[in-house]
């Protein structure tokens, strides 16, 4: 599955457990309450995880950005060698 595809199934999620949580706005019950709270609190958790994600992501991407610009011939050279690798083991497969 790609990147795309998880994001979209999560925004999803959130978008279900949010219409969830409005449905049930107006049901009584402190089993219904205590879930709610709950699914919130989780929610609420899931989005700082995915902004700590993105975070992390960015930071990398950054990082990963200055080394090729450093090192430009290193980082072509470790994308042939990658590539070539990548390569051989496909070739190899289909024989």
């Amino acid at each position: 599955m790609s990147k795309q595809t998880h994001a979209n199934d999560a925004s999803e999620l959130a978008e279900d457990a949010r219409a969830l949580m409005a449905a049930t706005a107006d049901v009584a019950g402190e089993k219904v309450s205590e879930a709610r709270k709950r699914l919130g609190a989780a929610l609420e958790r899931a989005k700082e995880i995915a902004g700590v994600v993105r975070d992390k992501a960015v930071a990398g991407a950054k990082a990963t950005d200055e080394a090729v610009h450093e090192h430009p011939y290193q980082a072509m050279g470790i994308a042939l060698g990658v590539g070539v690798l990548i390569g051989y083991l496909i070739g190899r497969r289909r024989d």
